[in-house]
């Protein structure tokens, strides 16, 4: 498996041949000039994980990539005519992707405050042929799904979250991979804070792993 990171919550995710783009947002850059895609994923409508400035050319450049989205996404980008055919992806849903078993999960985005309506927020799981729980992308969520995880996208900050929540995420989680991501909203000083006590307070068996911006990194 490769991941390449384009900031904030975008990852490449290559496995067995198979090409997944998950969150191409606002907040992100680099992921504008890629081909052979053979899915692009959404967590949910943030324009930090989905810009729809930018998701007609993408879309257009890759013909070939199955498209989904949470279902307000889906609804919204389907409305606004953005691009693309894309589905909507309800937790306990399954597809094929090349090679990757593509499973959705979770369901609702963390409170951000009680008075702002929660939206639709789906977390994404990898499973190749025999090896389930390759990678998981959770959005704006801590969603657990009580399973073996190798490799975790980890919301490192946000509006909705304090440090501690991530910390506690991780540990539950444990991963045998941790990955950094939301970090877009720190400044330089602030992502380093926050990635050294992530680092400092993961579970011991977990590699807490931070990508160079658009540099694919064997997993």
């Amino acid at each position: 498996m490769q991941i390449t990171h384009f900031g904030h919550s975008c990852l490449l995710v290559e496995i067995d041949g198979t090409r997944i783009l998950f969150d191409p947002g606002n907040f992100s850059h680099g992921f504008e000039g890629l081909t052979g895609l053979d899915a692009i994923l959404v967590t949910h409508q943030h324009p930090d994980h989905c810009d729809v400035a930018r998701l007609p050319d993408l879309v257009a450049a890759n013909p070939g990539a199955v498209l989904y989205a949470d279902p307000q996404t889906t609804a919204q980008i389907t409305r606004d005519d953005v691009a693309g055919s894309w589905t909507a992806a309800h937790a306990g849903d399954q597809v094929a992707v090349g090679e990757v078993s593509v499973r959705v999960t979770g369901g609702r985005h963390a409170v951000i405050h009680p008075e702002i309506p929660v939206i639709d927020n789906v977390a994404y799981i990898l499973d190749s042929a025999d090896d389930p729980g390759r990678f998981m992308h959770p959005g704006d969520s801590f969603y657990i799904p009580f399973e073996k995880v190798d490799v975790l996208a980890l919301p490192s900050a946000a509006p909705w979250m304090k440090l501690s929540e991530s910390v506690d995420y991780l540990r539950a989680m444990a991963p045998r991979v941790a990955v950094p991501i939301h970090q877009a909203i720190l400044s330089d000083a602030g992502t380093g804070i926050h990635y050294g006590r992530l680092a400092d307070m993961k579970a011991a068996a977990t590699e807490f792993r931070v990508l160079d911006r658009e540099s694919a990194v064997e997993m």
